[in-house]
C-alpha cells in the first residue's frame, strides 16, 4: 500500500500543473479582453497622458526680448600702416600678427631691386634734362640782349650813319651847284666852254640823286627794316623762352621722379612709429589673400594695423529682419571666454553687406557694440552678444513650445476639466522662450506644451483589431480627455 501511494504522487502533481497552466491562459485572455475594452472606451488614461505631454498654466510676468549673435572683437581706432611704394611689389618679410613692437622696430620689408633701378634711371634723365635747361637759359639770355642791342644800339648806329651820308650828299650837291653856277659865270666871259658847263650840270644831277637815295634808305630803315628786325628778334626771344620753359619743366619733372624713387627706396622698409600691438588686417577671402612673404602689394594697401586697445568694440552681423529693432545706445551683454561685459550699441550700418556663400546667402547689417576698457581684450577674439531690444512688465505670457503657426493662423491647445480644445490666439512680441498673449487666452488657462501630439497621432500606440477608422479616431479623442 505504501508503495502504491508513492507511485501515484507524481501523476497527481502533473495534473495539478496542467490545470494551473490552463487557468493562467484563461486569465491572460480575460485581461487582454478587458484591456481592449478599456482602450476603446477611453479608460486607458496613462497612454493618453503620454500622448498629451506636459501642460503650462498661463500667467502674467515680465518679458525681455533680445537679439543674440556671434561677433568678433576689434578696435574702434586702428592706425593703418600702408604701402607707399608705387606699382606692385613683393613682400620679402612681414612681422607676425599679434606681435608687440617698439617705436622704430622693422615691420615690413619690400623688394627694393626695381626701385633701385628706377633711382638710377631717373637720375640719368634728370641730369640730361637739367643740361638742356641750362643751355636754353643761355640762349634765352642772349635773345633778350639781342632785342635791346638792336633797339637801343645797332638801329641807332645805322640811323646816324645814314644821316651822316645824307649830310655829305647834301654838301656834295651844294658844291656841285656852286661849281655849275661859277662855270656859267665864267662861260659868259668866254673862259669856260659849253662842254665843261654840261659836265658841271651832270655832276649836280648825280649829287641830287645820291642825296635822294640816302634819304630813301633812311626812310626804309626807320619805317620797315627796324620793325621787321625788331619783330624777328622778339619772336626768337619768345620761342627761346618757351623752349627754355619746357626744358625747365622737364628737368623739374625728372628731378621729381628721381626724388620720389629715392624716397620710395626708403619706404621699402617700414618701421613702427610708436609702441603697441601689431595685427594683420582681416581681408575677406573673396577679395584678396592674406598678406605673407611673396605676396604682391600695391600702393596705399593696408599692410598692418596697430589697434588702440583702450577702445575696443564687437563687430557682428544682424539679419535684415531684425535690424529695424536696433537703436543706438541699447544695452548689451557680451559673453567672452573669460567672463562677460556690459556694452551698448554704438553704430548700425545703413547699407547691408552683399549676400553670398560667405554669409550663408543671408543679408546682414554690420552692427558695432562698444565695450568698456579691459586689459585682456584683444582683436580677433570671438564673442556672443545679447542685445536687449524690448522689455515688458506684467504681461500675459505663453511658452513658444505651446504655439502652433499654420498658414495665416496662430493657435494653441487648451485643456480644461472636460476636454482639450483648440484656441485661436493673437500674439505680440516674443523671445526664444515666451510670447505675449494679446487675445485668445486668460490668466489661469492651461495649455499643452506638445501640441504636435494632437496633430500627428503616435504610431506605437496599440490599435484595436477589427476597429474601423472612425472608431480609432474616436478612441484617440476620448483618450485625450482628462
Amino acid at each position: 500500500m505504501t508503495t502504491s501511494t508513492n507511485a501515484s504522487h507524481p501523476r497527481r502533481l502533473n495534473v495539478a500543473i496542467a490545470a494551473g497552466v490552463k487557468l493562467a491562459v484563461i486569465l491572460a485572455l480575460v485581461c487582454g479582453t478587458a484591456w481592449a475594452i478599456a482602450r476603446t472606451s477611453g479608460v486607458f488614461f496613462a497612454e493618453a497622458e503620454t500622448r498629451v505631454g506636459m501642460t503650462h498654466r498661463i500667467s502674467r510676468g515680465n518679458l525681455v526680448v533680445t537679439i543674440e549673435e556671434q561677433g568678433i572683437l576689434e578696435s574702434e581706432e586702428n592706425f593703418e600702416i600702408k604701402s607707399k611704394v608705387r606699382g606692385r611689389n613683393a613682400v620679402l618679410w612681414i612681422i607676425d600678427s599679434g606681435s608687440y613692437v617698439k617705436k622704430g622696430d622693422e615691420l615690413v620689408r619690400l623688394d627694393a631691386l626695381f626701385i633701385q633701378e628706377q633711382v638710377d634711371e631717373r637720375t640719368k634723365y634728370s641730369n640730361w634734362s637739367q643740361s638742356a635747361a641750362d643751355s636754353s637759359a643761355a640762349r634765352l639770355a642772349s635773345a633778350k640782349l639781342a632785342v635791346d642791342e638792336y633797339d637801343q644800339g645797332r638801329f641807332l648806329t645805322e640811323v646816324m650813319s645814314m644821316q651822316k651820308d645824307i649830310a655829305i650828299s647834301e654838301s656834295a650837291l651844294q658844291s656841285a651847284r656852286d661849281r655849275l653856277k661859277h662855270s656859267k659865270m665864267m662861260a659868259s666871259s668866254g673862259f669856260v666852254s659849253e662842254l665843261e658847263i654840261e659836265e658841271r650840270r651832270f655832276a649836280v644831277e648825280q649829287a641830287a640823286l645820291a642825296l635822294e637815295l640816302k634819304e630813301t634808305q633812311l626812310k626804309v630803315l626807320q619805317d620797315f627794316t627796324y620793325k621787321e628786325q625788331l619783330q624777328t628778334l622778339k619772336g626768337n626771344l619768345t620761342a627761346t623762352a618757351a623752349s627754355h620753359e619746357a626744358n625747365v619743366e622737364r628737368a623739374m619733372a625728372d628731378a621729381s621722379r628721381r626724388d620720389r624713387a629715392v624716397e620710395e627706396l626708403q619706404y621699402c622698409v617700414l618701421r613702427a612709429d610708436r609702441d603697441g600691438l601689431v595685427i594683420h588686417p582681416n581681408a575677406a577671402q573673396w577679395e584678396t589673400a592674406p598678406i605673407a612673404e611673396g605676396t604682391n602689394v600695391y600702393k596705399d594697401q593696408v599692410l598692418l594695423l596697430m589697434p588702440d586697445l583702450e577702445k575696443m568694440r564687437v563687430k557682428l552681423g544682424v539679419h535684415e529682419s531684425l535690424v529695424k529693432r536696433l537703436e543706438i545706445g541699447q544695452e548689451t551683454r557680451v559673453t567672452l571666454t573669460e567672463g562677460t561685459l556690459d556694452g551698448s550699441v554704438s553704430e548700425v550700418a545703413s547699407i547691408a553687406k552683399p549676400a553670398g556663400w560667405w554669409t550663408g546667402n543671408q543679408v546682414r547689417y554690420d552692427t558695432y557694440v562698444s565695450l568698456p576698457p579691459r586689459e585682456d581684450l584683444r582683436p580677433g577674439m570671438s564673442a556672443e552678444v545679447e542685445i536687449k531690444v524690448a522689455e515688458y512688465e506684467d504681461v500675459l505670457l505663453i511658452p513658444v513650445a505651446a504655439v502652433v503657426e499654420r498658414d495665416s493662423e496662430t493657435f494653441c491647445w487648451a485643456k480644461n476639466s472636460e476636454e482639450v480644445v483648440r484656441r485661436e490666439i493673437t500674439l505680440g512680441d516674443s523671445n526664444n522662450v515666451f510670447s505675449i498673449v494679446v487675445e485668445g487666452l486668460i490668466e489661469g488657462d492651461e495649455v499643452l506644451l506638445n501640441p504636435s501630439a494632437l496633430e500627428q497621432p503616435t504610431s506605437d500606440a496599440p490599435e484595436l483589431d477589427g476597429a474601423s477608422t472612425s472608431e480609432k479616431k474616436d478612441a484617440t479623442i476620448e483618450a485625450t480627455k482628462s
